[in-house]
């Protein structure tokens, strides 16, 4: 009875469920990744290139950069709440998604009229900060999905598809908005990303996470039983779930690693429009381009290899190797100034640095999500990108020090130094004693529910 019901609900369905269908699941994170890319790309690298080609100093530029990445550090708010309360009956994260993307749409049409936005910084900073926080509720409800319907052995691949997708989301934004930006005016471009936005939220519209659950809150349908097992019912439970796995020490090594790449990375990325701009002395179109062409390459490439080199060699193998090639290439660069005025050597030095940063974010952010217990998904999770994200706001902030104290070939290399420091971390950190604790958490919470069911 139970069969003929399901094989009668998939019939009136117009899509398979996303926990069905592998085909789809890719399909759903590659445009939700892609949606993530289009903001950022505009907020991150579009928007201080054009602060620097209009003589906006490099502590204006990072302190936009801080007040952006802001809210990414304070998602550990926002993601208990989607462990705890949802909406089952639409799917664990699903409605979280849509909430997200919805805020994402109204955010960038409202900083999109923020009027004479280069001479009133300050509404421009507080209208980013509300995309920003949109951005991060959106990354939150998505990983968290991404951890619950993924399987372990599609997640190296997933994550290839999924980083590669919002790379490409990035270097496109910032290609077609600079554009907009210079040819009409700021409320364009950023209307223009609340459309791109508005379209790719059909498709978490349209795909549920399992069989039998609705669309929408009026259409038919009902919460599946494995969500009901998975959601956690009390404040307690969740926090002592999640003070259990993160205390874990390679729990900690992994947030400490996040912490100082990722910091790493948005040092590099927030320094090198204004090296560019103002000591190379590009306009920030021709900057835009170049870095977007870089960013689209190094975005393909992930997506086609990404998954496949982790595969083959395994995750941490891999992020050796990328974090070995980020010294050596940045080093080279820092110290080949001669050369700095050849803007193809420049741009080689982009498609390198991008390709390697795409490469790497898919096999360090494999490892955080392999290590996570479904239970608290979305918790533990982005307790992992919190704190990435507060190594992204502290480095950043290094860059007017950096810059007003020591010439550009130091304020480069720097990030060989940063890098430097999270490869000594990865070295005391094991995977698979990770995989091994978390099953052992499982499994003794699976007894002690056991035992309360049998004493009531």
């Amino acid at each position: 009875m139970q069969t003929t019901l399901t094989i009668q609900q998939r019939k009136k369905n117009i899509f398979p469920a996303l926990s069905e269908n592998k085909i789809l699941r890719y399909f759903n994170f590659v445009a939700l990744y892609f949606a993530q890319g289009i903001p950022e790309g505009m907020l991150a690298l579009g928007i201080p290139a054009w602060m620097a080609m209009n003589g906006k100093t490099p502590g204006e530029i990072s302190a936009f950069a801080i007040i952006i990445v802001l809210p990414w550090s304070f998602k550990f708010i926002a993601a208990p709440l989607m462990d705890r309360y949802t909406y089952l009956p639409m799917g664990r994260k699903r409605p979280w998604v849509l909430v997200g993307q919805l805020g994402l749409v109204l955010s960038c049409i409202n900083m999109a009229f923020v009027p004479d936005p280069l001479n009133n910084l300050n509404q421009l900073m507080i209208a980013a900060f509300f995309v920003s926080c949109f951005g991060a509720f959106q990354d939150i409800a998505t990983d968290g999905m991404a951890v619950d319907l993924i399987p372990g052995d599609q997640q190296a691949k997933a994550n290839g598809l999924m980083w590669g997708s919002k790379v490409i989301g990035i270097s496109v934004s910032l290609a077609a908005c600079s554009l907009i930006l210079n040819i009409y005016d700021f409320k364009t471009a950023m209307l223009s990303v609340a459309v791109a936005i508005g379209i790719i939220m059909l498709v978490p519209a349209f795909l549920r996470e399992r069989n039998g659950e609705k669309l929408a809150p009026w259409s038919k349908g009902k919460a599946s039983s494995e969500t009901k097992n998975l959601q956690l019912n009390n404040w307690q439970a969740l926090f002592k779930s999640l003070y259990k796995v993160f205390t874990l020490r390679n729990s900690l090594l992994i947030a400490l690693m996040l912490f100082i790449c990722q910091g790493a990375t948005k040092y590099m990325g927030t320094i090198l429009p204004i090296f560019t701009v103002k000591e190379l002395g590009w306009t920030n179109i021709e900057y835009s381009n170049y870095y977007a062409s870089a960013k689209l390459i190094g975005g393909i490439l992930g997506m086609i290899i990404g998954g496949i080199l982790i595969d083959k060699y395994g995750k941490k193998q891999m992020i050796n190797i990328y974090f070995f090639s980020f010294i050596l290439f940045i080093s080279f660069f820092s110290f080949s100034t001669m050369y700095w005025a050849d803007k193809n050597f420049v741009f080689a030095f982009m498609i390198v640095q991008n390709t390697i940063f795409t490469l790497n974010s898919i096999a360090v952010f494999a490892v955080a999500m392999q290590c996570c217990w479904k239970k608290i998904s979305a918790s533990q999770f982005t307790l992992y990108m919190t704190i990435a994200n507060m190594g992204q706001m502290t480095f950043a902030s290094f860059i007017g020090p950096m810059t007003d104290n020591f010439n550009w070939q130091i304020s480069l290399f720097v990030f060989a130094g940063f890098i430097a420091m999270a490869w000594i971390v990865l070295q005391f950190v094991n995977i698979d004693k990770q995989i091994q604790q978390v099953k052992h958490l499982d499994k003794s919470d699976l007894e002690n529910e056991e035992k309360v069911a049998k004493v009531a």
